[in-house]
C-alpha cells in the first residue's frame, strides 16, 4: 500500500518503521509544517492514511481524508465527542474511517477481558472497582482514552456504575480513574475490583509504541477495501 503519515512524532516515525518492514510505501509524511500537502498530487494517490496528531487538530485531519476518499486510521485520542459528525461525513462522503484509543493488540485483549470481568461483578456487589492510568509526562489528555474506554465499558456492564470521574475514588455509582504522569512510561493500565477479603486485578503493560503501531498498520491494511467506521472489536473480531 502506498501510505501517507499525518503526524510525525515518535508514533508517526514507529508506523512508518512498521509499514515499511511489511513491504509498504510511505509516499508522504504530514505534519504540522506542510499542512498544505492535503491537497498534493501525492496524498491523492495514497492508499490510505495513518493519522497521530493532537486532540485539537484531529477532527479536521480525519475530515480531510474523507473528503479526499482516503481510508484514514485514527489513534488519536480526546476528539471522539465529534465523532457523531464524523459518522455523518463518512455516510455522506462514501469514506472510511478506522478509530481507536489504543491499537495494541494487547490492550485490545484486556478490553475483552475487563467487558467479561465487569458482567460477572455485576452480580457481585460486594466488589469496588478503581482504574489507575500512568503515561509518559509528555501526553497531553489526561485521562487516557484507553481509562475512558475502560470505564465506559465498565459502566455498561456493571448496572451499579453510571459514570466516571478523573482523580476521584471509586463510590457507589462512579468509576473512579487515577491519572499519573511520570518519565518516559509507554502506557500502564490497570483495574482493580476490590472487596473487603481479596482484589482481583486486570493490568496491561507496554514495553515500547511498537505495538500501537503495529496495530495501527494492521487496520490501515483491514480498512483498505472497506467503507463505513470501524473500530478494533471489528478487525479483531471481538
Amino acid at each position: 500500500m502506498r501510505i501517507t503519515i499525518i503526524g510525525y512524532g515518535k508514533m508517526g516515525k514507529e508506523v512508518e518503521n512498521i509499514a515499511l518492514s511489511r513491504g509498504h510505501e510511505v509516499i508522504l509524511r504530514i505534519d504540522r509544517d506542510n499542512i498544505h500537502d492535503f491537497d498534493s498530487e501525492l496524498f491523492a494517490a495514497s492508499d490510505t492514511a495513518i493519522e497521530f496528531t493532537t486532540p485539537e487538530t484531529a477532527f479536521d485531519n480525519i475530515s480531510r481524508c474523507i473528503k479526499k476518499d482516503i481510508p484514514v486510521v485514527s489513534g488519536t485520542t480526546g476528539w471522539t465527542g465529534k465523532l457523531d459528525l464524523i459518522r455523518k461525513l463518512v455516510e455522506t462522503e462514501g469514506g472510511t474511517l478506522l478509530y481507536a484509543s489504543n491499537f495494541s493488540i494487547g490492550v485490545n485483549i484486556l478490553f475483552d477481558l475487563n467487558r467479561k470481568l465487569a458482567a460477572l461483578m455485576n452480580k457481585l456487589p460486594g466488589y469496588k472497582v478503581s482504574i489507575e492510568e500512568i503515561h509518559h509526562a509528555m501526553k497531553k489528555d489526561a485521562p487516557s482514552g484507553t481509562a475512558i474506554n475502560l470505564a465506559e465499558d465498565i459502566i455498561n456492564e456493571c448496572a451499579r456504575y453510571e459514570s466516571w470521574k478523573q482523580d476521584k475514588p471509586s463510590d457507589k455509582e462512579c468509576v473512579g480513574i487515577k491519572s499519573l504522569r511520570e518519565g518516559q512510561v509507554t502506557g500502564t493500565h490497570r483495574i482493580d475490583w476490590t472487596s473487603d477479603i481479596d482484589t482481583i486485578t486486570l493490568q496491561h503493560m507496554a514495553h515500547n509504541r511498537k505495538g500501537f503501531a503495529l496495530g495501527a498498520v494492521f487496520a490501515a491494511e483491514y480498512i483498505r477495501n472497506r467503507k463505513g467506521v470501524f473500530t478494533m472489536n471489528d478487525l479483531l473480531g471481538f
